[in-house]
């Protein structure tokens, strides 16, 4: 049994469904509409959801509804004409499904929304130069959104990022030529980051670093005679990955005589 079978019709202001005030009720006749399937008054997002399924073509007729859920379901099937006023609304939900469907110029706005979901789903619509301000937006999602999808050249602000895990995912992205301005990143995990990354002569610098994995892969990837006291390192996997590459070079060496 499913709770369209067992519940009473509620409208959003708590009250029961009334069909006779309802400006639709004349698509009740024709099979358009459902008390407590299809129906614009109900509280049920998916109620209201399938009455405009059914009846996309009055969508414009409820953009102004004063009911938030009825806004933001109307705005998926709305004439575009009708979105830009709904930016605007006061609520999150209106906003965002407004949006999703409006040119990208249209939106440049919606990157300061004071809501931090609408400005996460705006961040995903943008690209590149239409990325760059919210490079330093206040919520950290938004950042890291932001550091997956923006131009690699454009993610020189992002390299001192507040954020571990925002700094992470630039030092997977950044040219090349910029790793060495993030080696002396003090969370472990960025700099582990940077160490899979920089070419074996600069990753020599991270012999000495304080944490296992990064000693680990300058053992697995500087050359043999910079490998020095990692053979003794702590870490058993650090030594044995440095005693495995002398040991292997002394092999090639002997096999070369």
């Amino acid at each position: 049994m499913t709770t369209d079978d067992i519940d009473e019709a509620i409208d959003w202001k708590g009250e029961p469904v009334d069909c006779g005030a309802c400006a639709s009720r004349a698509l009740l006749e024709k099979g358009k509409c459902q008390i407590k399937r299809a129906c614009v008054l109900d509280r049920y997002a998916r109620r209201i959801d399938r009455f405009f399924d059914w009846n996309p073509d009055l969508a414009n007729d409820y953009v102004t509804h004063p009911h938030f859920e009825v806004r933001a379901i109307a705005a998926k099937h709305a004439d575009i004409f009708r979105l830009p006023p709904l930016l605007k609304d006061s609520e999150e939900t209106v906003r965002w499904n407004a949006a999703r469907r409006l040119p990208k110029r249209m939106i440049l706005d919606m990157r300061t929304d004071p809501h931090r979901e609408v400005r996460i789903r705006i961040a995903n619509l943008l690209d590149d130069v239409e990325l760059a301000p919210m490079r330093k937006d206040s919520d950290y999602y938004v950042r890291l959104v932001v550091a997956r999808r923006i131009a690699a050249p454009l993610l020189a602000e992002m390299m001192h990022d507040e954020e571990v895990e925002v700094r992470r995912v630039v030092a997977r992205r950044i040219p090349n030529n910029w790793l060495p301005g993030m080696m002396n990143d003090p969370e472990a995990t960025v700099r582990h980051e940077i160490a899979q990354r920089v070419s074996p002569d600069l990753l020599v610098r991270f012999r000495d670093d304080e944490d296992w994995r990064v000693r680990y892969e300058v053992a697995r990837r500087v050359a043999e005679d910079q490998i020095g006291e990692l053979v003794q390192d702590p870490d058993d996997l650090v030594r044995e990955a440095a005693q495995a590459r002398l040991s292997q070079s002394v092999q090639i060496q002997e096999w070369s005589i």
